[in-house]
């Protein structure tokens, strides 16, 4: 299992003067632009100068789980900041070789993912196919690049599933998923150990905490309430048993920005190189959000407050379809 590092040894915004430029492929691109821009639409003062310092370039495959305009829109957004982005798929192992032997990566900023807990009840390959056989493809060409560039990856705070001790720690077990989307993040997180005993890759995994903010996806709780709710159509509110409340970790995507750019920061190099591993390489992974759960029910009535309309709420019992009490 991954070591937990405390967080503390790595504050967030944290920038090392003394690293030299780096180029950051970051798959899925689109994913990474709705990181970057603020309210203002606009990339922070932060991330030009960083696209300024560092040559970047995104991956993307723009496919249709949700609207491929808002993907294209984002795209567009980070080429006029300077960051090109390359429509490709990370199960094409070959255009992802040719890539890397393009371009001498220093750091991966992998992202990709099939999101969301309830799909998989309708395309349960989905997640197989992105997240566990995406994830080795990145991993697989990365082993394989010399110097060995060093990764940052998105995992999930859902990995620790039916667990019921609040707040969770990187230290909690992490074995009883409720989802296949966490069961295929934490299988993630064994296949990271794995490759980085064995190749000496230097990883960092990021539990992501329910991140909200612009340019976020469309199929996300807020945006779906706030629709149904200017529409007069009703939303469905799950409660916890014993008519308990449902809460969620929300997470500012601006904190989630700067837990990316301090672990690319404090990033240490592979140890790998062809066959040879010299030395044990970094192995971390953090808990990303801001330990301050929201009852789903108070969400609503900030909505309400907000928009000056009465939400038709239909509260129902928490169904068995990968959803669970708390994200904390």
């Amino acid at each position: 299992m991954p070591t937990a590092e405390s967080s503390q040894a790595y504050p967030h915004g944290k920038t090392s003067s003394s690293n030299p430029p780096c180029h950051v492929i970051i798959p899925p691109a689109t994913r990474f632009s709705s990181l970057a821009p603020p309210v203002s639409s606009e990339p922070t003062s932060r991330s030009r100068s960083k696209n300024a310092e560092n040559g970047v370039v995104g991956i993307d495959n723009f496919n249709k789980y949700y609207d491929p305009s808002l993907k294209r829109r984002r795209s567009d957004l980070l080429l006029r900041n300077g960051v090109f982005v390359l429509e490709a798929d990370i199960n094409d192992s070959e255009k992802l070789a040719k890539l890397f032997r393009l371009v001498k990566f220093t750091h991966v900023v992998h992202l990709a993912a099939q999101a969301g807990v309830r799909y998989a009840l309708k395309n349960p390959a989905s997640y197989v196919h992105s997240n566990i056989a995406g994830l080795v493809n990145v991993f697989e060409v990365c082993k394989s690049a010399n110097p060995q560039p060093s990764i940052v990856w998105a995992s999930s705070s859902s990995v620790y599933g039916l667990n019921s001790k609040v707040p969770f720690s990187e230290e909690d077990r992490a074995d009883q998923p409720a989802s296949l989307y966490a069961a295929t993040k934490k299988a993630g997180e064994e296949i990271a150990h794995a490759y980085n005993h064995i190749h000496g890759l230097s990883i960092t995994g990021l539990r992501f905490f329910t991140v909200y903010g612009p340019w976020g996806r469309p199929d996300m709780m807020y945006f779906s309430f706030t629709k149904n709710i200017l529409r007069g159509k009703p939303i469905v509110v799950f409660e916890g048993p014993d008519h308990g409340s449902v809460a969620r970790d929300f997470t500012y995507i601006d904190d989630v920005v700067k837990g990316c750019l301090a672990a690319l920061d404090t990033a240490e190099k592979s140890t790998g190189s062809g066959s040879r591993v010299e030395g044990q390489a970094q192995l971390r992974v953090f808990n990303l959000g801001n330990t301050s759960p929201v009852p789903v029910s108070e969400v609503v009535s900030i909505m309400e407050r907000l928009l000056r309309v009465k939400a038709k709420k239909v509260v129902v019992p928490m169904p068995r379809n990968g959803s669970v009490v708390y994200s904390c």
